[in-house]
């Protein structure tokens, strides 16, 4: 279809609005209603109980006309703003058309998985071109897990510390465990992650040797039975903050994978489909992994997600029983070709690094004007601020951070929480001008909340 490209302009002055302080009474009531009933809910929705109404592009409606910059793209969900007329009307048609018919081909379907193989990672048979399609990151992520069992016949796997990969059990076994969730599941180790600022290792990165990589080595030799079939991690992390490993790990990681014979599995249901300012994560190290996941941003708001397996491992898919009762369905395969497109017929790739560039250079003159921000740090539009008591100490800073996440939303800022660290992702058609007004906000309530804790 065609479509205006201004659709979601938005004049920089005219948002964020503020019409009630947040949030309003009817926020409120109706979160008071709907809690006697949903439980669970995240810690963004409990440190601020809004009810949002309606969403356009960049910006966010609640039920008492209030009006928030969108920082957070329903967490990471809406990269291309919220209800863009391409993907609506896709998603419409397939509504009018035909919903759902289990796992048999459709024309859309087939379109989606040419493209996929088009635009996939890799060449030869390290292409990613085997493709099965889900309704959920964290289904996808059990499926890959189970395609590298079958293709490599071998049982284990190591992730990462802090990564988060889904909320089913193996999805589970792969990150941090909470009391609730008693054991890990047999057969999954962690490792320490990448993380220079706060080295596990307590070693300066550039003369470390990449301990966090020999250290596998260890893991393997010492607590595993040897038959590791995958090493999983997210390319950047989201939840644990933002956080972006050294430009050699992720080559040294997939030099380890070779030696061993295990197989790479790069969980990007968060950072694919352009949030970093690559279409994959994994370009920018030039690293292609054996397995990827996709979602959040491939259907832009619909719940759809994928399985990408490489060509010479691509017919063990065939042996898990991979098929889903709503993967695939003709609404989500419109929604994810639509998303695309949109992506390619916008540019919006190349504009998230460019604008993510930008927000950096400001966010790291932010960190030189106030002491309690530890570190900056990101790709493209998945970014994020450590807040620190001391920067000597690196004492982490819960307090500020949901005393700063909440300043900001009442400023009409809708973003995401992560303890002591702050996540920003907005859209990736944020202007310039809108993705600085959005620090501004933030560079505010960070002053405000340094005079209350002491620090100014």
């Amino acid at each position: 279809m065609d479509y205006d490209r201004n659709w979601a302009f938005v004049p920089p002055d005219s948002v964020p609005r503020i019409v009630v302080p947040p949030p309003g009474p009817r926020s409120r009531e109706q979160h008071e209603r709907a809690s006697r009933y949903m439980k669970g809910y995240s810690s963004q929705v409990r440190l601020f109980p809004v009810s949002f109404e309606k969403g356009h592009g960049v910006t966010l409606t609640d039920v008492d006309g209030n009006l928030y910059l969108d920082f957070s793209s329903g967490i990471y969900v809406t990269n291309l703003g919220h209800c863009h007329p391409k993907v609506s009307e896709a998603v419409a048609r397939y509504a009018h058309t035909l919903m759902n018919c289990h796992d048999f081909t459709t024309p859309i379907k087939m379109q989606l998985l040419e493209k996929l193989a088009e635009i996939a990672m890799g060449e030869g048979d390290a292409k990613l071109n085997g493709v099965q399609f889900y309704d959920s990151g964290t289904t996808a992520v059990e499926a890959g897990l189970r395609v590298i069992r079958a293709a490599t016949g071998k049982l284990e796997f190591i992730s990462f510390h802090r990564d988060f990969h889904g909320k089913t059990m193996a999805a589970v076994s792969l990150g941090r465990l909470d009391p609730s969730q008693s054991l890990r599941a047999p057969g999954f180790f962690l490792v320490p992650r990448p993380h220079c600022y706060r080295c596990e290792f307590g070693l300066e990165h550039g003369s470390c040797g990449l301990r966090c990589v020999q250290y596998i080595r260890t893991v393997i030799r010492e607590e595993t039975s040897g038959r590791v079939a995958g090493i999983v991690l997210e390319p950047i992390q989201g939840w644990a903050g933002s956080i972006v490993p050294p430009d050699d790990f992720m080559p040294a990681l997939r030099a380890l994978c070779d030696e061993y014979g295990i197989l790479l599995f790069a969980d990007e249901v968060l950072t694919g489909m352009g949030r970093t300012g690559k279409l994959f994560c994994m370009e920018h190290w030039g690293v292609v992994p054996d397995v990827m996941t996709l979602g959040k941003g491939l259907g832009n708001g619909f719940p759809v997600t994928a399985v990408l397996v490489a060509e010479r491992y691509k017919d063990a898919v065939e042996k898990i029983s991979a098929s889903t009762s709503y993967g695939g369905n003709p609404m989500a395969c419109a929604a994810a070709l639509a998303s695309i497109e949109v992506l390619e017929e916008e540019g919006l790739v190349e504009h998230a690094a460019q604008v993510g560039q930008l927000m950096l250079q400001r966010m790291r003159k932010m960190q030189e004007e106030h002491p309690i921000i530890g570190e900056v740090r990101g790709k493209g539009l998945l970014l994020g601020i450590e807040l620190v008591k001391d920067r000597s100490t690196k004492e982490p800073f819960e307090e500020a951070g949901t005393l700063v996440y909440k300043k900001a939303f009442e400023k009409g800022l809708a973003w995401i929480p992560a303890g002591h660290n702050l996540r920003l992702s907005p859209p990736l058609i944020i202007t310039e001008e809108l993705a600085l007004k959005g620090l501004d906000i933030i560079d505010e309530a960070i002053f405000e909340a340094e005079r209350e804790l002491g620090y100014a």
